[in-house]
């Protein structure tokens, strides 16, 4: 399907089943803890899903891709953006298995139900608002920055998104990790399995992965460390393979 684009809009591949993406290169991208994120959820066939704070859309486009999924939901509040996924999955041919909705996340419970839902998703922002001037009304600074939402206001909303026994995955900083596991603790939700991303061998964790689940059991599995560059500064054998590329 052709689609027409904004100013400054582009359209990219994804590299998977054939998906393209519109994103605005004066807006804010996606980046690798999207992708990481994506791979990281396992879902179970026919779910129904929620991602907080989509933007582009993609990690529905992604978890789509790679689950046998019955419906995605991406909850938007940047009109903007919210209107360019909503053609991104138009373009895709997608725009039944995954509707975009241009709200506050924090509705999402009164919009689509409580205890609905097998999985949510959220590549939140990872900043705490404040220790400087940051404008509310650029993009980017909302992508990064606890301006529309706080890292309480997403738990507390996909625990009550989620059925018992939902799966909550998340992609974030490490050095929250102590207000992550205690606002995940306090929302019911028990986290299950965490993974380290490192730049490389030897250097300190960037990002983390977390797959919580509704009302379970504690039990926590640490898996092994992901590494995304070699030595040689290429990309490791294991991030060619989420990004379905060729090593080289």
């Amino acid at each position: 399907m052709q689609v027409e684009l904004k100013d400054n809009e582009r359209i990219d591949e994804l590299q998977c089943k054939g998906l393209k993406i519109i994103q605005n290169t004066e807006g804010f991208c996606f980046g690798m803890d999207a992708v990481l994120l994506s791979n990281y959820c396992d879902m179970k066939k026919g779910s129904e899903v929620v991602d907080l704070g989509t933007g582009t859309g993609i990690i529905p486009l992604l978890v789509w891709a790679k689950n046998n999924v019955k419906k995605i939901y991406g909850i938007e509040i940047q009109e903007e953006v919210a209107e360019m996924a909503t053609r991104t999955m138009k373009m895709n041919g997608i725009e039944e298995h995954i509707k975009i909705i241009n709200a506050n996340l924090i509705q999402a419970p009164e919009i689509l139900g409580v205890n609905k839902f097998d999985s949510v998703t959220s590549n939140p922002p990872y900043m705490l608002q404040g220790g400087g001037l940051i404008n509310p009304e650029d993009k980017k600074a909302i992508s990064r920055h606890e301006i529309t939402c706080t890292l309480e206001d997403i738990i507390r909303t996909a625990s009550r998104l989620l059925k018992h026994n939902g799966s909550f995955f998340m992609v974030h900083r490490p050095h929250r990790i102590v207000d992550i596991f205690c606002l995940l603790r306090q929302y019911k939700l028990e986290p299950k399995k965490i993974r380290f991303v490192h730049p490389k061998v030897g250097e300190k964790p960037n990002l983390v992965l977390i797959k919580s689940v509704k009302a379970s059991k504690p039990e926590l599995k640490f898996e092994p460390p992901l590494y995304v560059y070699n030595d040689e500064l290429t990309y490791t054998e294991e991030i060619y393979k989420i990004y379905g590329m060729e090593v080289r």
